[in-house]
């Protein structure tokens, strides 16, 4: 397979993921778009490592792996707090969270 199709594939992948970071409020659903619009920036940058033949991208894709971890783990650790105090995960009401 041609690494140009891998290409499309993650500008896609990254178009759906910022579409529904824009379009959604229920907190869960945005989260899980930015981890799909981190996947694709990880698709890309290992079709770039293929296409030039090393593998700087792949080791850049695995950083990027290990932060999109540490911002689920932080990220529903929020969604959880919201949860508990509003009863609602919705994006709007993040903003009632101030003490």
């Amino acid at each position: 397979m041609n690494p140009v199709n891998y290409l499309y594939l993650a500008s896609l992948l990254f178009t759906i993921g910022a579409a529904g970071v824009l379009i959604r409020r229920n907190a869960i659903v945005v989260f899980m778009c930015v981890e799909l619009m981190l996947n694709a920036c990880n698709l890309a940058f290992v079709a770039f490592s293929r296409m030039h033949g090393n593998l700087d991208g792949q080791i850049i894709a695995f950083f990027t792996m290990v932060v999109a971890a540490a911002e689920v783990v932080v990220g529903l650790a929020i969604i959880v707090s919201l949860f508990r105090a509003r009863h609602s995960a919705s994006v709007d009401d993040a903003s009632l969270m101030k003490l």
